[in-house]
This record gives C-alpha cells, sequence and structure tokens, in this order.
C-alpha cells in the first residue's frame, strides 16, 4: 500500500534575472574599478611599476603568466589595494579561480594551535619583541666567530716586529750620545798651585838656582804673543818717465835677472814717445759688401704675389700707385706673379729696369734674383712712362 504524502511538491518559478542574480567574476569586478578611475593597463604599469601582462593575468586570473609563483600574492595585493579593493578577498577570489595554491602550500582558514613549549607558562612567556627567536629573523652571531687563529698570528708577528724595530732604533740612539773617554799615555800634573789673590813674586835671576820653573810672565808678554804681526807696507817708488819706457818683460812673476833688467835699462834711453799709429786712408773692410736690394715698384695699381722657392706665398696684394715691396734676401731667389704687369718696375739700388710685361698682361715665374732682374730687364726709359718719370722726380727730389 503505498503512501502519498500530503505536502504539494515545491516546483522552481522562473522568473527574469535581474542584476544581482549574474556572477561576477574577479577580472569582471578589477576591470570596472579600473575603467572607474579612467586607466588603462599601461598607466597601472607606469604607477604600480608592475608589467601589464602580470595585470592582465591578474584580471583572467591566470596564474601561469608568472615567472615566478613567490610574487603572485604581492602583485594581486598590491593591485586589489590601488583598486581599493579588499586585498585579502582579491587574493582569495584569485586562488579559487585560477585554483592556485600559494608557495608555502598552506591553505587558507584558521590556523591551528600550537601548544606553547614546555617550561613555559602565560606568566611567563616571552617578549617577541625582546626575544625575537623566530625562524625567520637569523641569530645573532658571537661576538669572537669571527675572529680567526691566523689573524691573531699576524697582529702578534707585526707587535713583534714593531717592536723589535722600536727597541734597535731607541739602542742606536743611546750609542749615538754616548760619550767615550780614550786614556793618554801622559797624564797632565799639575806643576804648581797660585792663589789669584798672592801679588805676584819678583821675577828670578838667571844665575839663581833657587829651584824656581819659570819666571811669572807679564800682561805685555801675553800682549805681544796674541797682538798680530804688522803687515809689511809696499814700498812704492816714483817714476819719473814715461809710461812708454815701461816694458812689461821686466814686470809681472817672473822677471828677468838683474843684469839683463840693467841691460835693457842701460840700452833704452829717456825719449820722447813715439807718435800714435795713424788710421790708414782705407778703413779695414772685415765683410763683404752686401749686393744692392731689389724693390717691386707700381706707378699704377698691379697684382703682385710672391712665392718662396719651397711654394709658400711670402707677399701677396695689390700695389697702389707709388708703393714699392722689398724683396727678402732669402737663400733661394722668390719667384714672382703679377697681373697689369706694364705699371710693375723692378729697383736695384738707384737704378729702375721694366716694366715687367706689357700693358695689362700677366706674367708668371718671374725670378726675382739680382742677376736675373739685371739680365733679363733694360733700364726704364722715363719719357715712355710719364708715371714712373714723375715717381722717380718725387725719390730724387726726397733723397736730396
Amino acid at each position: 500500500m503505498s503512501r502519498r504524502s500530503d505536502t504539494p511538491e515545491k516546483k522552481a518559478v522562473e522568473r527574469p534575472k535581474g542584476f544581482d542574480d549574474f556572477e561576477l567574476r574577479l577580472g569582471d569586478i578589477m576591470r570596472g574599478e579600473r575603467a572607474t578611475l579612467g586607466k588603462s593597463l599601461l598607466d597601472v604599469q607606469r604607477d604600480l611599476k608592475i608589467k601589464a601582462t602580470y595585470i592582465a593575468a591578474i584580471e583572467n586570473a591566470d596564474p601561469s603568466a608568472f615567472e615566478s609563483p613567490g610574487f603572485i600574492a604581492g602583485y594581486v595585493r598590491s593591485y586589489a589595494r590601488y583598486l581599493s579593493l579588499d586585498p585579502e578577498w582579491a587574493y582569495k577570489t584569485f586562488c579559487e579561480e585560477g585554483n592556485f595554491v600559494s608557495a608555502t602550500g598552506l591553505k587558507s582558514g584558521p590556523a591551528a594551535k600550537k601548544s606553547p613549549p614546555k617550561g613555559l607558562t602565560p606568566m611567563g612567556a616571552r617578549d617577541p619583541l625582546a626575544q625575537p627567536s623566530v625562524s625567520f629573523i637569523p641569530i645573532a652571531e658571537a661576538p669572537l666567530s669571527r675572529i680567526e687563529a691566523g689573524a691573531i698570528g699576524s697582529i702578534a708577528v707585526l707587535a713583534a716586529l714593531i717592536g723589535a724595530i722600536g727597541y734597535g732604533g731607541w739602542a742606536v740612539l743611546q750609542e749615538v750620545q754616548k760619550v767615550q773617554f780614550t786614556p793618554v799615555d801622559q797624564t797632565p800634573v799639575v806643576l804648581s798651585q797660585l792663589d789669584p789673590l798672592e801679588p805676584a813674586a819678583a821675577a828670578p835671576e838667571m844665575g839663581d838656582d833657587s829651584g824656581a820653573i819659570a819666571a811669572v810672565p807679564t800682561p805685555e808678554t801675553f800682549d805681544r804673543l796674541y797682538r798680530p804681526q804688522a803687515l809689511d807696507v809696499p814700498v812704492l817708488t816714483a817714476r819719473d818717465g814715461p809710461i812708454a819706457t815701461i816694458r812689461p818683460g821686466s814686470l809681472g812673476a817672473l822677471p828677468p835677472e838683474p843684469e839683463d833688467t840693467r841691460d835693457i835699462a842701460q840700452a833704452t834711453p829717456l825719449a820722447e814717445p813715439p807718435a800714435p799709429p795713424q788710421p790708414p786712408e782705407t778703413p779695414v773692410q772685415v765683410v763683404a759688401e752686401l749686393p744692392p736690394e731689389v724693390a717691386l715698384l707700381a706707378v699704377r695699381p698691379s697684382w703682385v704675389r710672391v712665392r718662396a722657392a719651397d711654394g709658400t706665398i711670402i707677399f701677396e696684394k695689390i700695389l697702389d700707385a707709388g708703393e714699392r715691396f722689398v724683396l727678402p734676401k732669402t737663400e733661394e731667389p722668390p719667384v714672382l706673379r703679377a697681373g697689369n704687369a706694364g705699371s710693375l718696375y723692378f729697383a736695384v739700388g738707384d737704378q729702375t729696369y721694366g716694366p715687367a710685361g706689357q700693358g695689362a698682361a700677366v706674367i708668371r715665374d718671374v725670378v726675382l734674383s739680382l742677376d736675373a732682374v739685371v739680365g733679363t730687364y733694360a733700364i726704364a726709359d722715363l719719357d715712355s712712362d710719364a708715371d714712373l718719370a714723375r715717381f722717380t722726380a718725387v725719390a730724387e727730389a726726397a733723397s736730396d
């Protein structure tokens, strides 16, 4: 016989789902908060110094995107604080959604209570701040744990060496300052003792055999003894003869014999001094005469370039009318290049040669030696060039 229950079965009533009926995952909440702050993944990376790939992995609950699982907890909590979420709830949700277990292997939940160590009562429990005896805090080393036996031996050897050097220096100093007396064969003996208060006795006579050893010296004796002898005063002999009669051989460190001196004095009579030698009419020339200088003279503006034998430019300019340039005296003659050569002349001493070219022509590689200028160019004709005649007249008037 079947028994039918009196309570009717409850049937699920389907109704439309509201906003709270949908399941929100951790990534949806974090993305929504990040969108509310108006931050992108790069902005979060810049603010938290965490890679954008790690931020996306946290939102997707993907622990495989991290290189080291040990940093996942810190990254999740830091990102939750940045979004103003609960860090512990966010980390717990991340572990549940991503099937992630922490590196320590401990499950979330209340920790098992540990029994207190034996010998400690609640009244005698140690202070964790005064005695931080925990596993993750290193134990302090003993004061003498880092001292090695070899270091002690080295310090002892160094101290002994310093002491030996100091003692040696002190011994040498004492030996240097020590004064030693050397015994002599003849010991000085006091022959007599004089009383300074008694008057001096009279000096005994020479024939007296009274046994006196010596006469008492007088102050005059000491005065003569310690007074320096007078220097010999040189004797000067007046000479009436002229200075021309003095013979160098008769004076000096090695004078001749007296007989020779007498013969020379007899053979040389006192006479009038000879007349001084007259200078020659032609002065003595000690150096060779310098060759006349060579100069460039421009009667009209002319461009001039003077180049040395090694290629360096000595002078380059546009010579104005009446301007001249004296060539330097070098070992190798320079070379001339000029424009408007018909206005350029060569002044050699008092003579003028040229012109250097015809009209406004350009001349090149003209050797500026004295022989080359005199042998190549003729003496300038003053009548053919009025400007040359005018400058020559002005030069002659200036010299006069």
